[in-house]
């Protein structure tokens, strides 16, 4: 069948939606394995202290991130082909793709909002736990694994303390906060550069999320658009 006039510039339209489509799942792709990578977060979250993992539920959206990717390059590749082709067993197979990805993406994002605040809640909790156990008095093996905890806390963030400087952590600062007489950011609390550091990737991932939202709604919208022209210009038997 030969497509004609508007559905012509409608098919050309939804290849070139469909290949801007595959070309931000690379970028989503890419950006899901930065923050998979990135130094900052994996020095933090790879922490061991007393046979607990430092909690990882920031990586279940970065995971997430990786197999939307990962899809959408295979669901554009299927949608450019179909259009060309103008075949609708592919356009519709497409069509439905999106909507199942659209689905998972509106579920991913109500996870997320109502789960925002929990991956530095419970960063802060573990790391509390480390800095309890390394302004303890008594020297032990157990403060001593803690001391390093807290450590890789104050080299990666550049902070020092939980911002209330008792007299128990100035007794130990000095060990702990390596840096702290060059460096006058290193004094900013923990607490606030923890919640400051996952604020700054969720807006990322939020800020990606909503890029596929919009193409999304677009492709399926001249999917649909599409579907109907191919079928009106099917010769009927």
């Amino acid at each position: 069948m030969v497509l004609t006039g508007c559905s012509q510039c409608i098919k050309y339209m939804l290849f070139f939606f469909n290949f801007i489509f595959w070309l931000a799942g690379g970028v989503i792709l890419g950006i899901a394995l930065w923050l998979r990578h990135d130094a900052q977060t994996s020095n933090l979250l790879m922490l061991q202290f007393e046979g607990t993992q430092a909690p990882g539920t920031f990586y279940i959206s970065v995971y997430v991130l990786i197999a939307v990717g990962a899809v959408m390059m295979f669901v554009g590749f299927l949608g450019c082909y179909g259009a060309i082709q103008e075949s609708q067993c592919l356009l519709g197979t497409f069509f439905t793709c999106l909507v199942i990805l659209f689905a998972c993406e509106v579920a991913a994002g109500i996870w997320g909002f109502i789960n925002r605040d929990t991956i530095s809640t419970e960063l802060i909790s573990f790391y509390d736990a480390a800095y309890m156990k390394a302004v303890d008095p008594v020297e032990s093996v157990t403060r001593q694994a803690a001391v390093k905890v807290v450590e890789v806390f104050h080299r990666t963030l550049e902070c020092c303390g939980k911002g209330d400087d008792n007299a128990l952590f100035l007794a130990v600062q000095a060990a702990v906060c390596p840096k702290i007489e060059t460096d006058p950011l290193i004094s900013q609390s923990c607490h606030t550069k923890l919640r400051d550091l996952f604020t700054e990737k969720l807006h990322v991932i939020g800020l990606a999320a909503l890029v596929i939202a919009v193409i999304m709604v677009f492709e399926m919208i001249f999917t649909m658009v599409l579907c109907c022209a191919v079928r009106n210009a099917a010769p009927a038997y």
